[in-house]
C-alpha cells in the first residue's frame, strides 16, 4: 500500500499524462494529485476538465527548467512521489532545435532530482521519483531479438539522446544519494488525446480531411505499438511495487511495420465511414528521416514476472478504440 499520498506528475496535460491522472484519480480518491505542466503546444488544460472538479486535484503551470521555481514549489508542497513524463517528445522538432531538448529533458530531471533530494533530505521512506522513459534510448534493433533492461544505451537522435541522458542522471541520482528512484521505459505509445504530430493522430487525421499521408523511407520501419491505458495499469503497478534503483521496459506486444500500420489505419477508417473510396490512395513516400531507426521491440518479461502486469489490448482492439475517440471528438482534433 502507497503512503505517501502527494503525487506530484510532470507533463500531465500532456497524452500520456493526461490518460494517466484521468486513471489515477478514479482508482484512488484518497491521494493528492498536483498536475505540473507549462502548458507547450501539445499540453491542454481541457484534457481534464472533468478532473479540475475535484478536490484531490490542483494544476500548477510551471517550466520544469526554472529551478528556482522547482525548489520553491517542492518546499511548499512536499511532495511524496513525483511521476516524471514531462518531456519534449518529438523526434522531427529534436532534430531542428536539438538545444530545447536538451534543455527540458535533462535539465529539467535535474531540477526535479534535486528538488526531490533536498526536499526529503534522506527521510526517504514512502518517497519515489518515478522517471519514465522511452525505448528509443537503446538505439535500433536488427529484424530479431528484443530490448531488455541491460540493454545498452545507443541513442539515434538528439531526442533520444537527452532521454538517455535523463536516465543516467536518474540512476546517478539513486546510486550516488540513495535518492529513491525507478525508471521505465516504454514503447510507441497511442490512444486518445495524443497531440496529432505522432504518427496515429496525424494519419487519423489526414485520412478523414482526404490528406496525404506520408510515409518515410519504405515504410518498413518496425514498432511494438502499447495501448496507453495498459501503459497507465503499467506505471500504477510499478509506482506501488518499486524495486529502487531498478528499470523496467514496458511493451504493447504490437509489433508492425509503419507501412501495415498506415493501411490498417485506412481500411478502419474507411470501414467505420462507409468509404467507397480507398485511403490507402493517400499514401506517398518521402525522403527518409535522419537517424531513422529500424526496429524497437520490448522484451516485459521482468514486468510481467515480477509484478504481474501484461499488455490488455491487442493492436487491432487498441485502434479501433483510438479511431473512434478522434472520430467522436473531432472538434479537439481539429483545432490542434
Amino acid at each position: 500500500m502507497l503512503d505517501g499520498k502527494s503525487i506530484l506528475i510532470t507533463g500531465g496535460c500532456g497524452f500520456i499524462g493526461t490518460n494517466l491522472i484521468k486513471f489515477l484519480i478514479k482508482k484512488y480518491p484518497e491521494y493528492d494529485f498536483y498536475n505540473l505542466d507549462s502548458l507547450t503546444y501539445s499540453g491542454n488544460q481541457a484534457n481534464l476538465a472533468e478532473e479540475e472538479k475535484k478536490s484531490n486535484y490542483n494544476f500548477i503551470k510551471g517550466d520544469i527548467t526554472n529551478s528556482k521555481f522547482v525548489m520553491d514549489l517542492f518546499f511548499e508542497h512536499k511532495f511524496d512521489k513525483v511521476i516524471h513524463l514531462a518531456a519534449e517528445s518529438h523526434v522531427d522538432r529534436s532534430i531542428s532545435n536539438p538545444l530545447l531538448f536538451a534543455n527540458t529533458n535533462i535539465i529539467g530531471t535535474i531540477n526535479l532530482l534535486e528538488a526531490s533530494k533536498k526536499i526529503w533530505k534522506g527521510a526517504y521512506e514512502n518517497k519515489l521519483f518515478y522517471h519514465v522513459s522511452t525505448d528509443e534510448v537503446f538505439g535500433a534493433l536488427g529484424r530479431s531479438g528484443f530490448f531488455k533492461e541491460e540493454s545498452k544505451y545507443n541513442p539515434s537522435s538528439p531526442y533520444s539522446a537527452s532521454k538517455a541522458s535523463s536516465d543516467h542522471f536518474v540512476n546517478a541520482y539513486f546510486k550516488t544519494y540513495d535518492l529513491p528512484t525507478v525508471i521505465s521505459n516504454c514503447s510507441n505509445n497511442y490512444g486518445p488525446y495524443q497531440y496529432p504530430e505522432k504518427l496515429i493522430p496525424l494519419f487519423i487525421k489526414n485520412i478523414l480531411n482526404q490528406k496525404k499521408l506520408p510515409i518515410y523511407g519504405n515504410g518498413l520501419q518496425i514498432r511494438d505499438w502499447l495501448y496507453v491505458e495498459d501503459h497507465c495499469k503499467a506505471i500504477d503497478t510499478i509506482l506501488h511495487n518499486p524495486k529502487l534503483g531498478e528499470a523496467y521496459l514496458i511493451g504493447g506486444l504490437n509489433e508492425m511495420t509503419n507501412i501495415s500500420l498506415v493501411k490498417k489505419l485506412c481500411s478502419l477508417i474507411d470501414r467505420k465511414q462507409k468509404n467507397e473510396s480507398k485511403s490507402e490512395l493517400l499514401i506517398e513516400y518521402i525522403d527518409d528521416r535522419l537517424g531513422h531507426d529500424f526496429r524497437y521491440a520490448i522484451d516485459s518479461t521482468k514486468l510481467q514476472n515480477e509484478l504481474d502486469w501484461k499488455p490488455q489490448f491487442d493492436l487491432n482492439e487498441g485502434l479501433s478504440k483510438t479511431v473512434q475517440w478522434y472520430m467522436d471528438n473531432k472538434d479537439w482534433l481539429y483545432e490542434k
